[in-house]
């Protein structure tokens, strides 16, 4: 679940906007190191859940309005050098103010013990996590399919110059497109600390990962990220598990796989076409 409420920000920003966002995962790290800050400020894991994402997403929404509005029209290869770029300056930001020490958030209170199914303990944090992120599918799932901001989002997607023709600010649905991508990342980030620690390298590694989940769900399907979230974060916990000398390389053999599938399927529908 925690790769795909990662995935899903990714999907929405280089899924439905075709821009590829290589600094995601340093919009993670923020989340993270932002949601840690403020707990040590408050003692309180929600005050830091609430206001963490709040804050990525104003960086994000400058970050968008002052450097990435003027990539939109040009190549992807032009966004990788930017946001390629700017992932490695977001990550000194978190050098100089948090240091390279790997830093803990608690889980909260609340949430603390486990939960006995089958003689096996599961820690209740864990089940909230998968709460989140079966909320968050349903509800971004019925958003963009039913409801019609979502067409309109779709329908920018589709043809950008016919939706400014028809007199919408396309400026502003990408704007919130994006700070709702990002803002996704950076509850990703406080949501994920209590498991994974917060630490420099996490930008890096929650970037790799979310890529390859993005690529096997296929881009701004919101459904088959869902799923394939499930698939690749399963074959990694088993991988490390079973095989640690090869657990990175399972998870790109399945992605291998499912590109040869889908490129077989695109030639057999192109035949019978």
């Amino acid at each position: 679940m925690l790769l795909f409420i990662m995935a899903l920000g990714l999907s929405i920003i280089f899924g439905l906007m075709g821009v590829l966002n290589l600094a995601h995962g340093s919009f993670y790290l923020l989340g993270a190191y932002i949601g840690l800050t403020i707990w040590r400020l408050t003692g309180s894991f929600w005050i830091g859940l609430l206001i963490s994402p709040l804050v990525v997403g104003l960086i994000g929404i400058l970050f968008e309005k002052t450097f990435l509005l003027r990539f939109y029209r040009r190549t992807h290869l032009d966004q990788v050098i930017l946001t390629f770029g700017f992932m490695y300056v977001f990550v000194d930001i978190g050098k100089f103010f948090w240091g390279v020490e790997i830093h803990g958030l608690p889980v909260p209170a609340l949430l603390k013990g486990s939960i006995s199914i089958f003689e096996t303990q599961f820690p209740i944090y864990r089940f909230f996590v998968i709460g989140i992120g079966v909320m968050l599918f349903l509800f971004t799932w019925l958003f963009i399919g039913r409801t019609k901001l979502g067409a309109l989002i779709r329908a920018a997607v589709s043809d950008r110059d016919m939706v400014m023709g028809l007199g919408y600010n396309i400026g502003l649905i990408y704007s919130i497109m994006f700070a709702a991508g990002v803002f996704l990342a950076g509850f990703g980030g406080v949501l994920g600390a209590p498991i994974t620690g917060v630490h420099i390298g996490l930008a890096e590694e929650i970037l790799i990962i979310t890529l390859i989940v993005v690529v096997v769900g296929g881009l701004g399907n919101i459904y088959g990220v869902f799923w394939a979230s499930l698939l690749i974060g399963i074959s990694e916990t088993f991988g490390k598990a079973l095989f640690p000398d090869f657990s990175i390389f399972l998870i790109f053999t399945l992605m291998a796989i499912v590109l040869v599938i889908r490129s077989m399927s695109k030639e057999v529908r192109e035949e019978l076409q």
